[in-house]
């Protein structure tokens, strides 16, 4: 919210510094200037009743409440703060008698030890003074170690409020070694202490004669605190393509575009909000709200600089279990996150409206004439996965005992490394400790666990095995029909009937080993809402919560281990203040494309002359993987075959020099890294590849769509004098077990051949994520799961 002085016409940002710069600036002017102005500030006067003399008892309850004056919410102050309370006129004369829900109800004033809203000058000058003794007393009584850990905190919770208040806003730094500095400073999280040394250092060696810092690193800070950020559209383009996925082609949209008057726009305002634990042990939390805007195309949206942190939304606190399931706690709560909102989104209600600055120009003038904040998908995916899996489980133990659920573990482990695939070297036997993350990855594999994890016995207690890897089958393709990023008509009533499909063999499987019978309101969101929603609102993928909750690391976590625990919110937004302006004032590097055939860690290197005695030396390596052997003992066969597919021998080249280099890993055109290394993280591992077939090929192999796989054993670079380095890759080939039936739960089911071939690196199309069957020796299964 702005606010304009009546007199110089300049814009405030909040009511504090509005309040002081009318008083000032009204000097300026005649005396009947100077009235209206103390009207105009006696209506941003703050007004509080006493506070009790039993308020210090009522703390102890750890509530914490809302105030409609401070721009900033408090979690845990230990400091009983303000609650936004507009329908209360008197506060009550004994606290003791209120009940829960009217204890909430009362606007507290600032404890009396708390320094005045308004400060003189003069006033001002005289408690930075003290301040400065006191806390150069204070310090010097620090050890070491605590004024490492604290110092760069502390003076966070002791700046004065005018610091904060700052009427003038500054729009970039100093010079260039200010910026620097600070920069060093605030991406490092170093302290005052350390920054000090710094500036002293710098001054000491750089015979300037007037230096370029500031005199001390609070100074830098507090510089930071009045410097404006670049607003969030700056960074984005418009665009005038629309396409289906998109919001602003959702239903709501075009009927509430309808009701706006002629010349108007529709902005659309998401918010996301979600606890987040502080520490390892969960005894602390913080709850973040963001925004976002609809009007940001959905892949651009779902980035993480495009979330904006708004505020930390109170937490509210019982004293002991028996208050926590009391409907007036619940009704607190709701009350308190409400009235948070409320206040988070008056400014949009105001009656003239905001202005939205885009480019330094004004882009919009809003008027809201009305405000939704749709409940959509949070985690319904995973909590639904979540039930599938535990109900597996139970299924399984209950019909076959703990063997397969033994054998359900010991597949996962095996399950061969991929990129941005978690992987489980302790199996899945605490469900309930999975991130997220971790149960995406479980959605890619879970078929292929339990791919025949039970035959069929004829027992009325076993239920086919197929019914199992069927369902998975089904949810896998109902899932991935969910987040496509475009849809057309058809495509949402194929997801519905793929959703209806899955739903119906979930219940008839799981039903009766569910103590509610299965009645989830994720269930019933899933199969009723999910296709009206696309219609109704746009593709799923625009309401990701994955991105927010990446942030909560950022806006969180990390922070919160930055500060001394003393006004935790307060510190953590100018924490994130300050990054955000570093990121914004240093200059943008463009990101490196990645290089192709760019090779990782030389393994072994040879030449021509001694390569039989070499190769045979590394066979004989009782430590050497038995890909990484087999790529040795085909390797000069290969070598020959592919000369003398350019009319060459072997042989020719004995008598010149030919160095062959072995690495570990090696970039692909397309930016993926190629692996065929005995130790990658303490594990072997060794890329399966897909290699598109020439045209004239395509019809002389089994493929998938003119794509073959193949193992990769060795990685090469062969150098010759005078001639340019050959890039190459031995590798095995995969072949089709079957013409007839070439596929599997709608994966390519391989074998592998006893054909090796060293081909050219450029040749390779994709690295893929090949698993093995855990029934049969030479019987592999292409992961089409993946997204």
């Amino acid at each position: 919210m702005a606010f304009e002085c009546p007199f110089c016409n300049r814009v405030l940002s909040s009511r504090s510094a509005y309040s002081q710069h009318v008083k000032r600036c009204s000097e300026n002017y005649d005396s009947s200037s100077s009235s209206s102005s103390e009207e105009i500030q006696n209506e941003f006067d703050i007004i509080t009743p006493e506070q009790d003399d039993n308020s210090e008892d009522n703390r102890n309850n750890e509530i914490i409440y809302i105030s409609d004056d401070e721009p900033m919410f408090s979690s845990r102050s230990n400091e009983t703060s303000d609650i936004m309370q507009v329908e209360i006129d008197e506060l009550p004369q004994s606290m003791n008698s209120l009940t829960f829900e009217e204890f909430a109800s009362i606007r507290y004033e600032e404890p009396a030890s708390r320094e005045p809203e308004f400060e003189t000058d003069e006033s001002k000058s005289k408690s930075d003074e003290t301040e400065t003794e006191t806390e150069s007393e204070s310090k010097s009584d620090k050890t070491e170690f605590e004024s490492d850990k604290t110092d760069n905190e502390s003076d966070e919770s002791e700046e004065s409020e005018s610091a904060e208040e700052e009427t003038e806003t500054i729009p970039k730094f100093p010079n260039n070694t200010y910026s620097d500095l600070m920069t060093l400073i605030i991406q490092h999280n170093l302290n005052n202490k350390a920054g000090n040394a710094i500036i002293r250092f710098f001054n000491k060696h750089s015979n300037l004669p007037t230096s370029l810092l500031p005199k001390n690193i609070e100074q830098g800070r507090k510089l930071m605190d009045r410097m404006k950020l670049i607003n969030l559209l700056n960074k984005e383009k418009t665009n005038n393509n629309r396409n289906y996925n998109e919001q602003y082609t959702s239903n709501w949209w075009a009927r509430t575009e309808k009701t706006l008057p002629t010349g108007s726009y529709l902005l659309s305002i998401i918010l996301y909000s979600d606890a987040s634990t502080t520490d390892s042990l969960g005894k602390n939390t913080l709850h973040p709200i963001f925004v976002t805007l609809g009007n940001i195309i959905t892949w651009r949206r779902n980035k993480p600089d495009v979330k904006q942190l708004l505020a930390y939304l109170p937490i509210i606190k019982a004293k002991d279990d028996t208050q926590k399931i009391s409907e007036e706690h619940k009704n607190i709560i709701r009350r308190t996150f409400h009235k948070s909102l409320k206040f988070l989104l008056s400014p949009l209600y105001d009656d003239n409206g905001i202005e939205l600055e885009l480019n330094n120009s004004i882009f919009w003038n809003i008027n809201i004439y009305a405000a939704t904040v749709p409940d959509r998908m949070h985690h319904l995916d995973l909590g639904l996965f979540q039930h599938q899996l535990n109900f597996t489980k139970i299924l399984i133990n209950k019909q076959c005992g703990k063997s397969v659920i033994d054998e359900m573990n010991r597949r996962v482990k095996l399950i061969p490394r991929y990129k941005d695939l978690k992987s489980f070297p302790n199996g899945f036997l605490h469900l309930t400790l999975l991130t997220a993350s971790e149960y995406r990855s479980l959605m890619k594999i879970m078929i292929f666990i339990v791919d025949e994890l039970y035959k069929d016995s004829g027992s009325p207690n076993f239920i086919k095995n197929n019914k199992i890897t069927e369902v998975y089958l089904k949810w896998n393709k109902m899932y991935l029909l969910s987040r496509k990023e475009n849809y057309e008509e058809s495509d949402v009533t194929l997801l519905q009937e793929s959703i209806n499909e899955w739903a119906k063999l979930f219940i008839e499987l799981f039903k009766e080993h569910s103590k509610s019978e299965l009645q989830f309101p994720k269930l019933h969101s899933w199969v009723f809402h999910i296709c009206s929603s696309i219609r109704e609102f746009g593709a799923i993928n625009g309401y990701t919560t994955e991105t927010y909750e990446s942030l909560h690391k950022d806006y969180v976590k990390k922070p919160y281990k930055l500060t001394n625990k003393k006004e935790i919110e307060k510190q953590i937004m100018k924490i994130i203040r300050r990054k955000a302006i570093i990121t914004e004032s240093s200059s943008k590097e463009i990101p490196k494309t990645p290089i192709a055939l760019k090779y990782s860690k030389k393994l072994y290197e040879f030449c021509i002359q001694n390569a039989e005695i070499y190769i045979q030396t590394r066979m004989n390596d009782p430590d050497l993987e038995k890909e990484m052997k087999l790529g040795f003992e085909k390797f000069l066969e290969c070598l020959d075959a592919y000369l003398d597919f350019y009319d060459r021998k072997l042989s020719e080249h004995e008598e010149i020099d030919m160095i062959f280099h072995i690495y570990g890993g090696v970039t692909l055109k397309f930016g993926s890294i190629m692996r065929a290394t005995n130790k990658f993280h303490k594990k072997p591992i060794f890329s399966n590849i897909a290699v598109e077939m020439n045209a004239d090929e395509i019809f002389e192999y089994t493929s998938d769509n003119g794509v073959c796989f193949a193992q990769v054993l060795l990685i090469t670079e062969i150098i010759m004098n005078y001639e340019e380095p050959m890039h190459l890759a031995l590798v095995q080939w995969y072949d089709f077990t079957s013409s007839v039936n070439p596929y599997l739960y709608e994966c390519p089911l391989l074998e592998k051949t006893n054909i090796f071939n060293l081909i050219e690196i450029e040749a390779i199309n994709d690295i893929i994520h090949i698993i093995p069957r855990f029934i049969d020796n030479n019987e592999f299964l292409v992961n089409k799961f993946l997204f």
